[in-house]
């Protein structure tokens, strides 16, 4: 009788940290649907910076997360970002990669990047959310510059180390919220990446929804990154949904 009360307990105490657990281990990914608009100027270093004119670009996001509830060890996100502009110029005057440049140029600037993010849930509840964490923003694009006559291209493919902040706010019965994503460079500190917005919580029998809608600005401000100098930022409204496993 001993026996069998003592593995009915353990089986309860089982049962109950495998419960715990799963609503504890989560896992999101998501995608976000970016229409941004390029501006600034590239060059090479050393040479005199170029601006262009860049035609508005349908850019994207994905991601996922693993979220766990071991204290010491960081959550992980990860995030990969598309990032392409094409631009022109009629008055073009300056050197990229070692070819001059003058009259009429066009450019294609590829910014995509993946970032690996390490973060802790320093809040989490109802109403408020807190993440704050590390960055690798990993770079893996390109420059091209070319006229009739001539192209160049660099690689960026360099990295930047960033801060990592995610907060929400939400309205409790609603299932209304907002949210801000911002991450800024650490050993490149004119580089950031923000965003900022309203989202909408859908709550199904396996798994949530989060329906966004927002603003998200990227400035990419660097000397001498990959042998190029450059302050392109991109900026535009986002609509994406998240998916809460």
């Amino acid at each position: 009788m001993k026996k069998t009360l003592l593995a009915c307990a353990l089986f309860s105490s089982f049962t109950g940290l495998s419960a715990q657990a799963s609503t504890l281990l989560g896992f999101k990914a998501g995608v976000d649907y970016w229409r941004a608009d390029t501006s600034g100027t590239l060059g090479s270093n050393g040479s005199s910076q170029q601006g262009f004119d860049y035609s508005d670009g349908s850019q994207g996001s994905i991601w996922f997360a693993f979220e766990h509830p071991v204290p010491i060890i960081p959550n992980v996100k990860i995030r990969e970002n598309r990032l392409v502009s094409d631009g022109s110029t009629s008055s073009a005057n300056f050197t990229f990669d070692g070819v001059d440049y003058t009259g009429s140029a066009d450019t294609r600037t590829d910014l995509s990047n993946t970032d690996f993010i390490l973060y802790y849930e320093l809040l989490d509840n109802d109403i408020v959310s807190l993440d704050v964490g590390g960055a690798y923003k990993k770079m893996h694009g390109s420059i091209r510059v070319s006229n009739s006559t001539s192209s160049s291209k660099t690689g960026v493919n360099s990295g930047i180390v960033m801060g990592y902040v995610d907060a929400m706010a939400s309205l409790p019965g609603f299932g209304l919220y907002g949210f801000t994503n911002v991450m800024v460079g650490v050993n490149e500190s004119n580089v950031y990446d923000y965003s900022l917005g309203l989202g909408w919580k859908i709550e199904g029998l396996a798994l949530d929804y989060n329906l966004r809608v927002g603003y998200r600005e990227f400035m990419f401000d660097v000397n001498d990154f990959s042998d190029v100098t450059t302050d392109l930022k991109s900026s535009g409204y986002f609509a994406g949904l998240e998916v809460v496993f």
